[in-house]
């Protein structure tokens, strides 16, 4: 049986999808890519993050350079400018998106969890 974190009642999930590029071969098993962060929405920090790409490396570096930063206080450009400036995988625009997105979840719940 597989071991699951607690993650505790403050984590919450946020996931967005993006369209990969036809010509990686990432593609060939998804069609788009999937960024998922756990915040901890008491204090808006990502704790996790999930990639849907083929590369372990790539997973582990991409979360690597999200996990720990203050959604809530900081935003996400600086998630951008990390992605934008030390990644460099065909996948780089849509993995931009996916977290645009992400983060657009994240604020539509904190607007309907207010309080």
């Amino acid at each position: 049986m597989r071991e699951v974190k607690d993650y505790g009642p403050d984590t919450v999930y946020f996931v967005s999808y993006s369209k990969l590029p036809e010509d990686i071969s990432a593609t060939y098993v998804h069609k788009v890519v999937g960024v998922g962060f756990l915040i901890n929405t008491k204090t808006g920090i990502i704790e996790d993050v999930m990639v849907t790409l083929i590369s372990d490396l790539c997973k582990d570096f991409l979360a690597y350079l999200m996990i720990g930063h203050n959604i809530e206080r900081d935003g996400i450009d600086e998630l951008i400018e990390k992605v934008d400036k030390r990644f460099f995988g065909s996948s780089q625009k849509a993995i931009i998106v996916g977290i645009k997105g992400a983060y657009a979840k994240y604020i539509q719940w904190k607007q309907a969890n207010r309080g």
